[in-house]
């Protein structure tokens, strides 16, 4: 099973999206080297892709979709304005919580922000 290190940034209800070219897309974050920690991944993966740095992460939940275990967290972004595609990201979106499923994502993709949602 592929262990994901997943982050969800939420800013004014709405959420942070990533895409790489001719994919879906999908929240920040990627595969758990080996020897790292689910939250250093995530938080080595939010700044990768997008260029954010954080001052906190909560852990939310363990989700399995498929053949891959995602570690979800909530950032605590330091510098929202500065957020970029960055590496193999081709695409950054601030999208509405409450219309994530209009766009073009993942199962596990929805029914994270979905728990999310509740908790709001």
């Amino acid at each position: 099973m592929k262990v994901r290190a997943t982050v969800i940034c939420e800013q004014d209800r709405h959420v942070l999206l990533v895409r790489k070219p001719r994919c879906r897309w999908t929240l920040p974050g990627g595969k758990v080297e080996r020897g790292e920690t689910t939250l250093d991944a995530a938080t080595r993966e939010l700044a990768e892709e997008t260029g954010l740095g954080v001052d906190g992460m909560l852990y939310l939940m363990e989700l399995e979709a498929g053949s891959t275990r995602h570690h979800v967290y909530e950032a605590s972004v330091i510098n929202l304005d500065d957020v970029q595609p960055l590496n193999e990201i081709t695409d950054c979106l601030w999208h509405p919580l409450d219309t994530v499923q209009n766009l073009n994502i993942s199962d596990a993709t929805l029914r994270i922000v979905r728990a999310f949602q509740r908790r709001l």
